[in-house]
């Protein structure tokens, strides 16, 4: 089916030139989506992958022991798509306060971005709506420190900005003009919540995906945004009970053809290939998942064992153990202050971890050692060190 380009293109004027900006139209699209049997078959294997990654989450004995390093994984892939260079072992070391070897800026960034997710799945859980209001507290946190912090953190643009090239004429995209936004954005707060019809969730968070990136509402910080209201949508509708699922990998692989799908659900309205893209990074993502998931639990229960073996140590070598399942990098102080183990226990604790090969001394120093989970730092990275 042809429907033509899915908004209208206006004329506007800005840092001095003349341009062509694009207003979507609200959604859903109109004439109604086609269902082919392929696009049928990849939304079921969406649907599947879901629910095959929401059971094991059911099985995890501690949902936090996965949680806190998912989180920020998925922080250092989507800030990796907007050129950050610091990986998950930076990321964890800048928050033990331990010098990574990338630039601050780079960490700072994808520490907001992990700060900007956890403050949106709190705020889920207490029972806040998704909003436009919730989006500007995220944005706030993401551009709260280093890159990005005088582009209006949690304000919506009131200039007009544009997608590649060095100036308007020349860009790939130029979105609605600030004048547009509050009808785009209201459109898309409506749709959100099922008006003016029920959307099934996966379909839903296709959709909109697509008009939040179009919208492009905030100066910097819209694709990092938009990534994360993936996830948030997906659990604010119950297809996920925990935040499992994330895209960014998947959209990093395939990059090029991400924002010609974009562009072409844009200008030719061709909704069923986003969908058809963006049903199998789900499936593909959510068996990821679950197999990682697997993996982890399988490590947990092989080291667990292994412990064991040590006698009369063990005890608080296990709960040794359980505190760096939570957090692969991390010091004796910290679990100290979380155990209220004793610290020169943990310290024989972490000897005996080292000694079994579970955990790595990271620092060299003689007093605030810094230990590493290797293994489990390496099950999380497998399929970031695939990446093509």
């Amino acid at each position: 089916m042809k429907r033509g380009p899915s908004g209208e293109y206006v004329t506007t004027s800005t840092v001095g030139e003349v341009c062509r900006a694009f207003v979507p139209n609200p959604l859903p699209p109109r004439p109604l989506l086609v269902w082919s049997a392929e696009l049928q078959a990849q939304f079921a294997a969406a649907n599947t992958a879901l629910g095959r990654l929401d059971g094991i989450a059911s099985l995890l004995p501690d949902t936090s022991i996965f949680l806190y390093s998912y989180v920020r994984k998925e922080a250092v892939l989507s800030s990796q798509i907007e050129g950050a260079q610091s990986s998950l072992s930076d990321l964890l070391l800048f928050e033990n306060e331990q010098a990574p070897g990338v630039p601050l800026n780079d960490v700072q960034e994808v520490s907001n971005y992990a700060a900007a997710l956890e403050h949106g799945l709190k705020r889920i859980r207490e029972g806040f709506p998704l909003s436009l209001r919730l989006v500007k507290e995220l944005h706030a946190i993401l551009l709260s420190k280093g890159r990005g912090s005088q582009k209006l953190p949690g304000e919506f643009r009131t200039s007009q900005n544009w997608i590649g090239g060095t100036r308007p004429g020349n860009a790939r995209f130029v979105p609605p003009p600030p004048d547009r936004l509050p009808d785009c954005l209201s459109a898309l707060e409506k749709f959100w919540h099922d008006q003016p019809e029920k959307t099934p969730t996966l379909v839903k968070a296709a959709l909109a995906h697509v008009q939040f990136e179009t919208i492009h509402p905030f100066l910097d910080g819209n694709g990092r945004v938009g990534r994360l209201l993936i996830t948030l949508l997906l659990c604010v509708e119950g297809a996920l009970q925990q935040p499992l699922l994330y895209l960014s990998l998947f959209f990093k692989r395939h990059r090029n053809l991400y924002y010609d799908l974009l562009q072409n659900a844009r200008e030719a309205g061709d909704w069923e290939a986003w969908l058809n893209f963006f049903f199998e990074g789900v499936a593909t993502t959510g068996n990821q998942a679950f197999a990682t998931a697997s993996k982890l639990l399988k490590l947990f229960d092989e080291d667990r064992a292994r412990i064991k073996t040590i006698g009369r140590a063990s005890g608080s070598a296990l709960e040794l153990h359980h505190f760096f399942q939570k957090r692969p990098i991390g010091s004796v102080p910290e679990a100290h202050r979380e155990l209220k183990i004793s610290i020169p226990t943990l310290h024989a604790s972490a000897k005996h971890l080292v000694k079994l090969g579970i955990l790595r001394e990271l620092s060299g120093k003689t007093r605030y050692r810094v230990f590493s989970y290797t293994r489990y730092l390496d099950v999380l990275s497998e399929d970031e060190a695939q990446r093509s």
